[in-house]
């Protein structure tokens, strides 16, 4: 159940992201499910090992190049999702702030 409310979460943070941020387009609800299904898949598995090899570099940045992995993990999902498109950077990048406040503040009302 607790799996299917953060889907429910993550889809509602990424309808919000996508009307708030131009540049990014999400087709429909579904399209958003699917996105929601494909960034938490992508966030369990492979932002981990990114994170891992990007540490060095992190640390060079303090911190900030962990904002360019979270933009790769959204231009992959935006490459596998149809009706999903990402334009540029900056676009990515509060798509993806936007998505991680909004998730956070739901979470803690629904928690």
């Amino acid at each position: 159940m607790k799996l299917l409310l953060r889907l429910v979460i993550s889809t509602l943070a990424i309808i919000v992201a996508a009307n708030l941020v131009p540049g990014v387009v999400v087709a429909s609800m579904g399209t958003a499910i699917v996105v929601a299904i494909v960034l938490g898949i992508l966030n369990t598995f492979l932002k981990p090992i990114l994170q891992i090899l990007a540490l060095p570099i992190t640390i060079l940045t303090l911190g900030l190049f962990y904002f360019v992995v979270n933009v790769f993990i959204i231009y992959l999902a935006a490459s596998l999702v149809d009706g999903f498109r990402v334009d540029g950077f900056i676009s990515a990048l509060f798509f993806g702030l936007i998505v991680s406040v909004v998730s956070a503040i739901l979470g803690m009302f629904l928690d």
